[in-house]
């Protein structure tokens, strides 16, 4: 197998072993090769330059860049996207073929490679999610036990935590001292939880207050340090997107399209793309809802208007829209986000 010849090489990733499938120009498999992490090292700087694909997983950043940096052009493609070009039954093999087939498509939707500050800021932020979903069981857990000896406690997390040292310290709480260490347990866990997620806060909120690209979204509505962070460490400088529209698509904010025959017809927003940044756009949307002064800002202004002839929930996730379209043109223009325009002037 000669791999002088290959124009796109399509890997199947994997922790230890590497499924290899080599296309010259017409499309036709010329190299297939099963090869470990260390042959795969070393494999990258002897190859001539060509177009490498994989499938976006973990580790798909990592080799993305060792292939980027000996000189190849890399194209990391969505799951979603590989599997209508796999042929027959699915094997390693075959999946590196589909995979090489999909990136040789000149219309294929990529994943842009992260820098080493992107895939910090992104790892932050999935471990700051973590202890929050793992503080909200811990909580729920403490509900359920207390709950089957006969406690009920409002909801609300800040009013649990007032309430459980008057009920751990009632003597005739009807609580065993095994039940009552194990409570004392799950709240140690919970003020560990805490503590984690404000350490993570804090260095997420110095990480926006360094950056260039965080200070100048902040300047958008809706847009503070946990926002401009995740989107930052999602979509860069923005120059991924042709236009402010691509940039929303990519987070599920526009509607889902389904026409024929000169038929349009749209339905809900599609939440694709990442969940966790549309979910922190949204939020930062609905306190720019409750708090925005609608007639101090063309923003405010258009919110008024829109607020007056629909559902409020379509009017959040259009002003989750705009955000994001807002957050595309501060970025890829490198201007500022100016929100005090005189009301003559929005005509």
């Amino acid at each position: 197998m000669n791999d002088q010849n290959i124009h796109i090489i399509g890997i199947d990733l994997g922790k230890n072993w590497f499924h290899l499938v080599g296309m010259d120009e017409h499309g036709k498999p010329v190299y297939r090769k099963k090869l470990n992490r260390a042959q795969l090292g070393e494999w990258i700087v002897t190859l001539k330059p060509c177009i490498v694909a994989m499938e976006a997983c973990p580790g798909s950043q990592f080799w993305g860049r060792r292939f980027q940096h000996a000189g190849h052009v890399v194209r990391v493609i969505p799951a979603q996207f590989v599997k209508p070009y796999l042929k027959s039954n699915k094997n390693d093999f075959n999946d590196a073929e589909a995979i090489a087939e999909a990136g040789s498509r000149g219309t294929m939707r990529c994943v842009a490679l992260k820098s080493a500050d992107q895939l910090e800021l992104q790892a932050l932020h999935r471990v700051r999610q973590r202890f929050i979903v793992e503080r909200t069981a811990v909580v729920n857990q403490m509900r359920a036990l207390l709950l089957e000896h006969g406690w009920v406690v409002p909801m609300g997390r800040e009013l649990f935590a007032r309430r459980l040292p008057t009920i751990l310290g009632d003597l005739e709480n009807g609580l065993t001292v095994r039940m009552v260490q194990l409570i004392e347990g799950l709240r140690r866990r919970w003020r560990a939880l805490d503590d984690g997620m404000g350490s993570i806060s804090n260095q997420v909120v110095e990480i926006a207050a360094a950056s260039e690209l965080c200070r100048r979204v902040r300047t958008v509505p809706g847009v503070g340090p946990l926002v401009s962070t995740a989107l930052i460490a999602a979509v860069g400088n923005g120059a991924a997107f042709r236009r402010a529209r691509d940039m929303s698509a990519r987070l599920g904010l526009v509607p889902i399209q389904n026409s024929t025959g000169g038929k349009s017809t749209f339905g809900g927003i599609s939440k694709l793309g990442n969940a966790y940044l549309r979910m922190m756009v949204i939020q930062g949307a609905r306190a720019l809802l409750i708090h925005m002064k609608r007639d101090q800002s063309r923003i405010g202004l258009w919110l008024r208007e829109l607020e007056q002839r629909s559902h409020p929930h379509v009017a959040l996730i259009a002003l989750a829209n705009k955000i994001v379209r807002i957050c595309w043109k501060v970025l890829t223009s490198g201007q500022n986000y100016r929100p005090f325009l005189e009301v003559s002037k929005l005509a």
